[in-house]
């Protein structure tokens, strides 16, 4: 009689494993689903869209807390329900742990980008930091009157030609033509050159998008970014030449549906040759990589950021093969 109660016992515990945790459960197949149906999250009132999207790989940050409550709980439901956001995750951004610069080597021409913050404090020993990245070319977002011209003294040595234009500036140790201003908001903002490197024209378009706010009431304010990646869209799908790149201060991640218009025109050196995210803002504990390298007609070896400078973003860096 006692080994048939407990056995009945050892049934209810075990029955129970299964019906504990359903509302783990559920917030596990919630996770899920905002993840792979995150282009559906309406992008009207508040942008709510672009904000979950500028965040999106952060909602792995979900599944282990899900299976540590899942096992508090003792619910096998919740276990075998984690498994869901897990699988999603990695299906869109495991690719991303992987580190894809060892399967790659050399490159013809490294670009490095960087908005130096115009409060930065040591603009020189910035920009020493990034000559002694080797980079050919250096764009640098952000500039403004007091900080540009010790810019200009610092990286002379290292780049015999460079053009400022507004608040964007580029530096190359290759020739620079056709320089000129891309309109993307009512100030220059952003430039576009040909450098001409040993492999034959290189476009460059340096751009530093309009920033973005989150303001209780009004949600996710990027009308006048998305306005300004429209802009650059359209002077990129104009551009004549076939080897393009494109960095700066977007403003945005490359998963946030209003820069699609740019996004679907280029690729991303870091999501093609980088090791992990990149993340580059805020530079003290980078959430989110809004400073990118976009290219078309050239393959990326290698992708990478910097350390950090005086400035509140971290510089990114690529080699490109022409």
């Amino acid at each position: 009689m006692r080994r048939a109660r407990r056995a009945s016992g050892g049934d209810r515990s075990g029955g129970d494993r299964w019906r504990r945790g359903r509302l783990i459960a559920l917030a596990a197949v919630l996770v899920a689903l905002l993840m792979l149906g995150h282009a559906r999250v309406p992008n009207g009132f508040g942008r709510l869209g672009s904000l979950l999207e500028t965040f999106l790989p952060w909602l792995g940050v979900s599944v282990p807390l899900l299976l540590l409550l899942a096992a508090v709980r003792r619910s096998a439901t919740a276990g075998v329900a984690v498994l869901a956001p897990a699988v999603v995750w990695c299906s869109l951004f495991g690719g991303l742990l992987l580190d894809k610069r060892s399967e790659r080597s050399g490159g013809d021409v490294t670009v490095v980008s960087h908005n130096v913050n115009d409060e930065n404090p040591d603009p020189a020993g910035t920009a020493r930091a990034l000559a002694a990245s080797g980079a050919g070319i250096v764009a640098l977002e952000e500039l403004s009157p007091r900080t540009a011209p010790a810019y200009e003294r610092a990286l002379a040595a290292s780049y015999p030609y460079h053009r400022v234009l507004g608040t964007v500036g580029l530096w190359s140790a290759y020739p620079l033509r056709a320089v000129r201003p891309v309109a993307i908001m009512p100030w220059t903002r952003a430039l576009r050159a040909t450098a001409d490197t040993p492999k034959g024209p290189l476009a460059v378009y340096v751009a530093h998008l309009a920033s973005v706010r989150v303001r209780p009431g009004t949600g996710f304010a990027t009308a006048r970014r998305d306005e300004a990646a429209r802009e650059l869209a359209a002077a990129v799908r104009a551009e004549p030449l076939r080897r393009v790149v494109v960095v700066g201060d977007l403003n945005g991640t490359t998963d946030d549906r209003a820069l699609r218009p740019l996004t679907a025109q280029v690729r991303s050196a870091q999501r093609e040759a980088g090791d992990g995210f990149g993340f580059t803002w805020p530079a003290a504990f980078p959430v989110a990589r809004i400073d990118q390298v976009l290219v078309r007609g050239v393959t990326p070896v290698s992708s990478w950021t910097l350390p950090r400078t005086g400035s509140d973003h971290l510089p990114v860096a690529a080699a490109l093969r022409l």
